[in-house]
This record gives structure tokens, C-alpha cells and sequence, in this order.
């Protein structure tokens, strides 16, 4: 089975009654935890972008660093790239800009308090500074006036380490 381009997708779609797309919809929720996940955004979350940045930074970031395994430096970068990971497929369903700079600021400065200190292990390191030229490159592009309030943050952060 070859798979059907978006365009033709869309065509289907603009054919099909509403009960059928609320069918489709409900039908692909049930194969895919992350379709579901981006559905609830979309129907529930969109709305209040706010609310949503500081579920994920609670829920996502927080609980994932409280619950890091601090034996040795392989268990904490495990931990950290897996809240990293999982903070960024929520940042993709969102699709903004700003949500994505707001979550990974947090994220930055989370592991720029974690103790034992993340310079002493060089990966650790390596992931801070990536996610860091990320957020100055998406700072690049949003507007003036955030731009300044963000670029101050990162400076707070990249400097308090």
C-alpha cells in the first residue's frame, strides 16, 4: 500500500460528511498515544497557550528531574535526554515559536541548577549548549520586544552556571 499525499488527504477529507471525519478522527486517537496526545492540544489546549507551556514545564520538565537517578553521570544523562525528548515532542504539537523557546528556557535552567554540577560530564554539557544555540536562533525570529525579555533570560541562565 502506498501512502496518500497530503493533498490528496485533503481532497478526501473536504468529500467526507461530518460524522465520517469525526469517525477518522476518532479511529487514528485510537492507534497512536501521540495522536491523541496532539488532538487533546488541539481541542483543548490550543486555547490557552499559557496554561499549556506551564503544564509541560511542570509536568514534563519538573517531574523529569526530580525523578533523575543521581548514582552516576550515565544515569543523569539518561534522565536528561529523556525529559529533553519528551519535552520536545510536546513543543512540536504546539508549533509556536515562543512556546518552544519558553520550554526549553526552563529546561535550560533546570539543568543549569542540577547537582551534581552538569560541567563536570561532557555530554551533559554538549546537550546545554545545543539547546542553548537553539533558543538564540528561535529568539532570532520572534518579535523585537520578546526577543530582548528572552535574550535577557538566557543570559541569566547561561551566566549563573
Amino acid at each position: 500500500m502506498q501512502t496518500a499525499s497530503s493533498k490528496d488527504i485533503r481532497a478526501a477529507l473536504k468529500d467526507a460528511s461530518r460524522q465520517d471525519c469525526q469517525d477518522l478522527l476518532l479511529r487514528l486517537a485510537r492507534f497512536k498515544k501521540e495522536n491523541k496526545e496532539l488532538l487533546t492540544y488541539l481541542l483543548f489546549e490550543q486555547d490557552a497557550e499559557d496554561r499549556y507551556i506551564r503544564s509541560i514545564c511542570e509536568d514534563v520538565i519538573d517531574t523529569g528531574f526530580e525523578g533523575l537517578n543521581r548514582k552516576n553521570y550515565y544515569w543523569i544523562r539518561k534522565g536528561v535526554r529523556k525529559t529533553l525528548k519528551s519535552a520536545k515532542k510536546y513543543i512540536r504539537y504546539s508549533g509556536r515559536k515562543e512556546t518552544e523557546i519558553e520550554i526549553l528556557l526552563h529546561f535550560l535552567d533546570r539543568l543549569s541548577s542540577l547537582k551534581p554540577g552538569f560541567r563536570r560530564n561532557q555530554a551533559l554539557l554538549n546537550i546545554f549548549e545545543r539547546q542553548s544555540l537553539l533558543v538564540r536562533k528561535r529568539i532570532e525570529a520572534v518579535h523585537p520586544d520578546l526577543q530582548y525579555d528572552y535574550q535577557l533570560i538566557l543570559q541569566e541562565i547561561t551566566h549563573q552556571t
